[in-house]
C-alpha cells in the first residue's frame, strides 16, 4: 500500500470519526454482530447468551431500524443524520429493548393474542417505525403498500368476496403483528438473522480486500481478447459480483463504472454498454453460490436447505447469462466490432497470482455450503479470506478499513431489515386475516383451471408488483399469494417459487421502471428509456425461461440425467437461434433480413418447446432454412465470379 492511499485510509477513518451519525452507526453495527455471531454459534456467556429465540430478533429488529434511521436522513440521502434521525434510532432501540425484555412473557402469556397496555402500545410504536423505515429504505410505493396491508385487519370483515376475512381492533391487530409469529419476526427477517448475515459479512470482506477488483481482472484474463471482449467481460464480472452481492443498482454502479466505458470505447453504443451491464448485474441476484437474500428466504418458505435452491438455479442462470454472451458477440459480429487488447492488459495467469485467496475463498465458501449449515458456512469462509489476505499482504488491517467493513455490513443488514420488517406486515396482515389461501384459491378459479393461463397471470402480476417493491419484497408477497396456487395445480414448488421470481426482476430492466437501465444510462450518457428498451432485447430470455423450466423440471435438475441433458441441449441450442434471431446474425451464415429473422426466431421458440415433436419440427425448420441461406449465398457468390469474369 502506498503512502497516498495509507493517507486516503486515515481521512476516510477520521472522516467517520467525526459524524457522529456514522460513528453511532458502527458502534450499533459492531454490537448487532457480535450479538449475531454468539447467537449463531451458540456460544454461552454469563448465563444471559445465548437469548431465547423471540428475543433475539427483537434485538436485532431495535438495533438495525435505528441504524437505517441513521443512513436514510429524514431530509435528503447525503445528508448527516440530524436529531429527528437519532430520536427515531433511539426509539427504535427502545422499543426492540422492551419487547427482548418481555419476550418470554410474550409466549407464555399470549400477549399476541389479548395484549396489556404496554406491550400494544409498543407494539404500535414498531408498527409506525417500520413504516417509516421502508418508506426511507424501499421508497413510497412500497411504503403504500405495506400500510394498507398493515391496516388491513382493521377492516377485513367489510371486503366483499374473497378479500373478506375476521376484522380486528387495533390493539389486536397490532398485537398480532409484532409479537406473533407471522409478521415483524416471521420468516423473512429469521433467514436474515439467523443466516444471511454471514454472507453479507463475506461479501462485503471480500470487496474491502480487493476481491471485486479482482473477479474484473479474471473476466478481463478469460473474455478481454474475444470478439466482443469488453462486453463479454462485463457479463462475467457483472455475475461474478452480483453473486456476492445480491444487489442489482449497487452491482450497476460499482462494476459499470469500470465496464461500460470499456464496451463505449471498443464500439458499443451507449444505450447498448448501459443495457449489457444492467442485463448482467440484474441476472447476478440469480445466480449461485450466493442469490441473495431471496435464495435463502425462499429455502425456508419450502422448508428445504439453501444447497437445494442453489442446485436448482444453476441451469437457468447459465443459460441467462450464455444467452447475453451470443448476443453481445452476434452484435459485435454484425457490427464488425474488434477486440481492444491493451498492454497492461492480465492474463489468466496473472490474474490469479494476484488474486488466487479470492477464488480459494469463494470456492471453499461452495464447499462449506454442503457440509456444514449455511450460516456457519459464511463465516468460515469470511475468516478464510481474512487469514488468507493476512498472508497474502503480510501486514494487519488498519483502522480505517475495520470502519469502512463494519459500516458497510451494518448498511447492508439495516437495509433488508428495514424492508422486511415492512413487508412481515404485510404477510401477518394476510396471514391473520386468511385473505391469503382465499387469494390463491380464487387465482385457480380465474385461471379456469389452466395452467397456462394461471402462469400468465402469475407473470403480469409478478412483473407489475416488481415495479414498486425491492426482488426481496416482491418475492415474499408472491410466495405467500400466488406460488401456492401454481403448487396447488400440479407445478413443482421449486419451479413455482423461482417463476414468480424471475418474473419480479423483470422489472429492473423493462420499462416503464427499468432501475438498473436507467443507473446503467447515467453511467454512460444513454437516455434512460433507450436503455431500458434495449435491456428488455438483451434480457429476453427472462420472459422465456420461467415457463421453460416450470414445464420442464428437468431445467432445475429434477428429472433423470438423460432429461436433464437432453432438456439442457435443446434449451441452448434454442435460445442460441433466438439470439441469432434478435441481433440479425446467424452463425455460419452471416447478417440476415427481416424475413430470415422471422424465420429463425420461429424455429427458435419451438425448440424451447418442452414437447419432443415441436422440438423436432423446430429443427427442421432451422435445418431447411440455413440450407436455403447457404445455397443463396453460393448463389450470389458464383452470379458475383461470373460477372467479374465477364
Amino acid at each position: 500500500m502506498t503512502d497516498d492511499t495509507d493517507a486516503l485510509a486515515r481521512a476516510r477513518a477520521s472522516a467517520i470519526f467525526r459524524d457522529p451519525g456514522r460513528m453511532s452507526v458502527v458502534v450499533i453495527g459492531t454490537i448487532g454482530l457480535a450479538l449475531i455471531v454468539v447467537q449463531t454459534f451458540n456460544i454461552q456467556v454469563g448465563g444471559l447468551f445465548p437469548l431465547l429465540a423471540n428475543r433475539y430478533y427483537y434485538v436485532v429488529v431495535g438495533l438495525f431500524l435505528a441504524v437505517s434511521f441513521l443512513i436514510f436522513p429524514l431530509v435528503g440521502r447525503d445528508t448527516p443524520a440530524r436529531w429527528p434521525d437519532f430520536a427515531a434510532a433511539l426509539l427504535a432501540l427502545g422499543a426492540g429493548g422492551y419487547l427482548c425484555w418481555v419476550g418470554e412473557t410474550i409466549l407464555t402469556a399470549g400477549w399476541e393474542i389479548v395484549p396489556p397496555p404496554v406491550p400494544a402500545a409498543v407494539s404500535g410504536l414498531l408498527i409506525l417505525l417500520s413504516l417509516e423505515a421502508v418508506r426511507r429504505v424501499g421508497g413510497f410505493m412500497l411504503l403504500v403498500i405495506c400500510a394498507v396491508f398493515a391496516a388491513y385487519p382493521l377492516f377485513a370483515g367489510l371486503m366483499p368476496g374473497f378479500l373478506w376475512g375476521p376484522s380486528f381492533t387495533a390493539t389486536e391487530t397490532a398485537a398480532a403483528l409484532v409479537m406473533g409469529a407471522e409478521g415483524v419476526i416471521g420468516i423473512p427477517l429469521r433467514v436474515v438473522a439467523d443466516t444471511l448475515v454471514g454472507f453479507i459479512i463475506f461479501g462485503s470482506a471480500l470487496n474491502m480486500m480487493g476481491g471485486g477488483q479482482f473477479f474484473m481482472d479474471f473476466a478481463n484474463a478469460l473474455m478481454g481478447r474475444t470478439r466482443g471482449g469488453p462486453a463479454k467481460v462485463a457479463i462475467l464480472s457483472s455475475g461474478f459480483f452480483g453473486s456476492l452481492s445480491g444487489s442489482v443498482i449497487s452491482n450497476v454502479l460499482t462494476t459499470g463504472r469500470l465496464t461500460i466505458p470499456a464496451m463505449q470505447r471498443s464500439g458499443y453504443p451507449a444505450r447498448y454498454a448501459a443495457a449489457v451491464e444492467a442485463c448482467a448485474s440484474t441476472g447476478g441476484t440469480l445466480m449461485p453460490p450466493v442469490m441473495g437474500a431471496v435464495a435463502f428466504i425462499m429455502a425456508s418458505f419450502l422448508d428445504t436447505s439453501y444447497t437445494t435452491i442453489m442446485v436448482a438455479a444453476i441451469v437457468p442462470s447459465a443459460l441467462y447469462y450464455l444467452t447475453l454472451f451470443f448476443q453481445v458477440d452476434l452484435f459485435a459480429a454484425r457490427q464488425g466490432l474488434e477486440t481492444t487488447i491493451t498492454e497492461d492488459q492480465p492474463t489468466v495467469l496473472q490474474a490469479l497470482r494476484g488474486g488466487w485467496h479470492h477464488l480459494t475463498a469463494l470456492i471453499s465458501l461452495v464447499v462449506l455450503l454442503f457440509t456444514v449449515s449455511p450460516g456457519r458456512a459464511a463465516y468460515y469462509a469470511t475468516a478464510l479470506i481474512l487469514l488468507l489476505a493476512l498472508l497474502r499482504h503480510r501486514r494487519l488491517p488498519t483502522v480505517a478499513g475495520a470502519c469502512r467493513m463494519l459500516e458497510d455490513i451494518a448498511v447492508n443488514i439495516a437495509y433488508l431489515i428495514g424492508t422486511l420488517c415492512g413487508i412481515g406486515l404485510v404477510v401477518g396482515a394476510l396471514s391473520i386475516t386468511g385473505v391469503g389461501g382465499a387469494f390463491s384459491r380464487e387465482l385457480i378459479q380465474y385461471g379456469g383451471g389452466s395452467p397456462f393461463l394461471l402462469l400468465v397471470l402469475g407473470a403480469v402480476t409478478s412483473f407489475i408488483l416488481g415495479m414498486g417493491m425491492t426482488v426481496s419484497a416482491c418475492y415474499i408477497f408472491l410466495a405467500t399469494l400466488l406460488a401456492p396456487a401454481l403448487v396447488d395445480l400440479g407445478f413443482s414448488p421449486i419451479g413455482s417459487h423461482l417463476f414468480v421470481l424471475h418474473w419480479g426482476m423483470l422489472s429492473y430492466i423493462t420499462p416503464p421502471v427499468a432501475l438498473a437501465s436507467i443507473a446503467a444510462a447515467q453511467i454512460s450518457g444513454a437516455r434512460g428509456m433507450e436503455a431500458g428498451f434495449t435491456s428488455m432485447r438483451l434480457g429476453v430470455v427472462l420472459f422465456v425461461l420461467p415457463f421453460l423450466f416450470v414445464y420442464q423440471p428437468a431445467l432445475i435438475l429434477d428429472g433423470p440425467l438423460a432429461e436433464v441433458v437432453l432438456s439442457v441441449g435443446t434449451a441452448v441450442v434454442g435460445l442460441a437461434v433466438l439470439s441469432c434471431a434478435l441481433e440479425g446474425y446467424l452463425y455460419g451464415i452471416g447478417r440476415i433480413g427481416v424475413v430470415a429473422r422471422l424465420a429463425t426466431g420461429a424455429a427458435a421458440l419451438m425448440i424451447v418447446v418442452p414437447h419432443r415433436e415441436i422440438e423436432l419440427t423446430g429443427l427442421v425448420l432451422l435445418a431447411l432454412l440455413v440450407t436455403i441461406l447457404l445455397g443463396r449465398r453460393r448463389f450470389v457468390q458464383r452470379s458475383s465470379v461470373d460477372l467479374s469474369t465477364d
